[in-house]
């Protein structure tokens, strides 16, 4: 079983795909971390700071619930899935961009 896996090695990965520069890799890093911090404040917005605005908007009732509530819980729960998929699809963007996307 040893000789099945090729020149790829245990990592699955080519050798030429492996190397990154030390420049290259503090670039990936630098776009990658400004990208994780856009998605962090998103987080933080919607799980801290929209909570405090939802009693203002509670004497506002839709289907028996407060207004607020429905802010608060369920378009929370909106954002943080669009933020989700945003981060994903952006990630991936500059994986490919730096080459170090998965297959």
């Amino acid at each position: 079983m040893s000789g099945a896996r090729g020149s790829a090695g245990a990592g699955g990965a080519s050798a030429a795909s492996a190397v990154i520069t030390p420049e290259k890799a503090k670039a990936y890093w630098g776009e990658t971390s400004s990208h994780m911090m856009v998605v962090l404040a998103i987080w933080v917005f919607f799980s801290f700071f929209v909570h405090l605005f939802a009693p203002s908007l509670n004497a506002i009732h839709m289907l028996g619930f407060p207004l607020g509530y429905w802010f608060a819980s369920q378009g929370s729960i909106l954002v943080f899935i669009a933020a989700i998929w945003y981060y994903a699809s952006k990630q991936n963007q500059i994986d490919e961009k730096f080459d170090v996307a998965e297959d």
